[in-house]
């Protein structure tokens, strides 16, 4: 049976992915334009804001990529929240 998540879940996980499509289109652009400052600077702005997002996730949801903290000392929990499937 399927978890039943709050309607913060998916709005804070809407928001990281819009930002992280941001990070991709820069990252793209970049790829062709890799002297424009202001847009090394937006890249940079958003990688940060990406991260402070899914840090506020991970704290509130547990770990939403490899390589996130877990933040419980004594339980793994990346076993606890729903998979991508689920979603």
């Amino acid at each position: 049976m399927a978890q039943t998540l709050p309607k913060e879940y998916y709005e804070e996980l809407e928001k990281i992915q819009a930002v992280d499509f941001v990070i991709v289109e820069l990252t793209l652009y970049l790829d062709t334009h890799p002297t424009d400052e202001g847009a090394i600077q937006q890249y940079n702005q958003f990688a940060q804001y990406s991260k402070s997002l899914k840090q506020q996730f991970e704290a509130k949801f547990g770990p939403i990529q490899q390589g996130s903290l877990n933040y419980q000392q004594d339980y793994w929990t990346w076993q606890s929240g729903p998979w991508p499937w689920q979603v």
